[in-house]
């Protein structure tokens, strides 16, 4: 099983990059996210997940963990296939799907290729849990220490900000006037907002 490839990219095209490794070239399917951050001829790592089925052998590259983790909860969801969640990660990236999941935005999520507004009600719903509840998800690079009550929404609503790669500073100055009875989407919401005001 491949953990990642690592070498200088010999092929980048749209959806596809292939890397050199000790002259094995590796075709990887990629999203426009990780697209751009490679760079033809230079060197790179993918973290790669495997897909084999009887008449195909496909492999996905992702320039973060974040991503690849993001992916395989999407393929886990009903419906969700590789190519309908390499386009969701490609119209905003790992952070702005997060965002969608956590804020119900159907809108965010049907503005990739081939979803529809059932398939991103579908998604919202299998993953909220997930994502809000479990902490699969680290943009930030710090560890989490345990996961939030689900009976907390501002516990929650904190650890979405975090997730989003918000420092601790920066989410309580955000947080500060929120309504206490507020839900958790309604206090991230709340939280963006005044932080694209102060920005």
């Amino acid at each position: 099983m491949l953990y990642y490839v690592s070498g200088p990219v010999a092929i980048l095209e749209p959806g596809l990059a292939v890397v050199d490794c000790g002259g094995v070239g590796y075709a990887c399917r990629i999203t426009a996210y990780t697209a751009a951050q490679l760079k033809l001829n230079q060197r790179a790592r993918l973290y790669v997940t495997e897909s084999i089925r009887e008449d195909a052998f496909d492999l996905y590259g992702f320039a973060t963990r974040e991503e690849q983790r993001c992916f395989a909860l999407l393929t886990s969801v009903t419906g969700v296939g590789p190519k309908a969640a390499l386009a969701i990660l490609s119209s905003g990236g790992p952070q702005n799907f997060t965002l969608a999941v956590m804020t119900g935005d159907e809108k965010l999520l049907t503005m990739a290729q081939g979803v529809g507004k059932k398939l991103a009600q579908r998604i919202i719903l299998e993953l909220k849990d997930k994502l809000g509840g479990a902490m699969e998800l680290d943009f930030s690079g710090a560890v989490a220490a345990t996961a939030p009550a689900r009976d907390n929404p501002a516990a929650l609503a904190q650890a979405a900000l975090a997730e989003l790669g918000y420092a601790p500073g920066e989410i309580a100055a955000a947080l500060k006037g929120v309504d206490a009875t507020a839900s958790t989407e309604e206090m991230v919401r709340y939280a963006l907002r005044a932080m694209v005001i102060k920005g």
